[in-house]
């Protein structure tokens, strides 16, 4: 493919507005359409693990969040009654992977990447649909309400639902319903102290975390019929759900209003994609290669697709070569994991706390495991930012020492 000069990425979320920056910081003029009025996400946090705070050092972006680190001890896995299963040591985290895990609104990390983008660039409340693929000899074609855009590469960055996909693959069969629906809330709760945990029940689980801004991220997850929905309201149903679990889950719940909580059925794509692009459209994040959240990767995923995909920008079967690999050993490892941590049985439960805490008292590197070759990735080039962006926002050559602790 030639040089791409003009970019448009459908999708204005952490993946596409990634890619938006990282190409044009490569000098790329881009266009993001957003279907949505305005880029703020509906969802709550995400936690970025040290492999996409190392993607976004090559857009600049890299210390500026990772300043908004909040979690500063020790952390781990707990059973409903409270008893510790598993610790995850901040000390040694930092040493096998270099880096911390950063939980952060979504919003925040939206404004920070859209900021990186020149006035004009993103198009809200834009419906986008793929009209041509495009091939080396033409470039691809966008339709929307005012008229069609010519691209020299368009990014399908819309997600789980992705239109742009089975645009490019209409024989694959899509994302399947994953088994469980989850449940997100970020409030203020007066009064809290507690150490950053998740919490393994019988097909449950919670998570509660602390934000910088002194607000706390709580999620659940619950084995459950697809479409499913209270009828009450989701605040009720977590409340049935997780009410008699151990503290601080009372008082999250005591401090939530039915309107602060979040509900949505969880999809992924199960049979992987033969390419991650056809003519010169490529796809990233979820329309790529949606999966389970029970690793915590799906956004730190999208954003290092977004940033091999600028590297690779002429050259799309070497961006597929580059992500498809990698991502669907993780989309499956994020699978199994949520099978074990889901389970139902009542004995199967006990085996695998038994488990757990056996892991535990082995050290806790062992219980890191998990994270070899997802958390230790690194981008295909070193920062090119600091050439292109304003003296001040120069991504910083020191590394800091942070911590790692599993979350979603």
């Amino acid at each position: 493919m030639a040089q791409s000069g003009n970019v448009v990425v459908i999708g204005g979320g952490i993946g596409g507005l990634t890619a938006a920056a990282a190409l044009h910081l490569r000098g790329r003029q881009v266009t993001v359409l957003e279907r949505a009025p305005s880029l703020e996400p509906v969802g709550a946090a995400i936690s970025l693990a040290p492999n996409a705070l190392r993607a976004l050092d090559v857009i600049g972006l890299g210390d500026e969040i990772r300043d908004l680190a909040a979690w500063t001890g020790d952390g781990g896995l707990r059973t409903p009654s409270g008893r510790w299963l598993a610790r995850s040591s901040a000390d040694t985290a930092a040493e096998r992977f270099g880096g911390p895990l950063v939980l952060l609104h979504r919003a925040t990390l939206i404004a920070r990447l859209a900021a990186l983008l020149p006035p004009g660039a993103v198009r809200t409340d834009t419906a986008a649909t793929l009209a041509d693929c495009g091939d080396r000899d033409r470039p691809a074609r966008v339709s929307t309400a005012d008229g069609e855009l010519e691209a020299d590469l368009v990014v399908g960055a819309d997600g789980v639902r992705s239109a742009v996909r089975p645009a490019l693959f209409p024989a694959h069969p899509g994302p399947v319903y994953s088994g469980f629906t989850t449940w997100r809330v970020v409030i203020p709760v007066p009064g809290a102290d507690f150490a950053s945990h998740e919490t393994w029940g019988r097909g449950r689980i919670w998570g509660t975390h602390p934000l910088k801004d002194g607000r706390v991220y709580a999620y659940a997850a619950a084995v459950a019929p697809a479409g499913g929905r209270a009828a009450d309201d989701e605040r009720a149903e977590l409340l049935r759900r997780f009410g008699d679990w151990h503290d601080p889950i009372p008082a999250v719940l005591a401090a939530a209003r039915p309107e602060d909580v979040l509900r949505h059925d969880v999809h992924h794509i199960a049979e992987p994609l033969p390419a991650y692009h056809r003519g010169r459209v490529a796809l990233v994040g979820d329309a790529a290669h949606a999966m389970p959240p029970t690793l915590g990767q799906g956004g730190n995923q999208a954003i290092e697709d977004a940033i091999v995909l600028a590297h690779h920008h002429d050259d799309l079967p070497a961006y597929t070569a580059g992500r498809l690999p990698r991502t669907t050993t993780i989309a499956r490892q994020a699978v199994r994991v949520a099978r074990l941590n889901l389970m139902t049985s009542r004995v199967g439960t006990a085996v695998r706390d038994t488990a757990m805490a056996a892991l535990s008292k082995a050290g806790p590197a062992l219980f890191l495991r998990s994270f070899d070759g997802i958390a230790d990735w690194r981008p295909p080039r070193p920062p090119y930012a600091s050439e292109q962006t304003p003296a001040g926002n120069h991504p910083r050559s020191a590394r800091r020492e942070g911590r790692l602790h599993r979350t979603r």
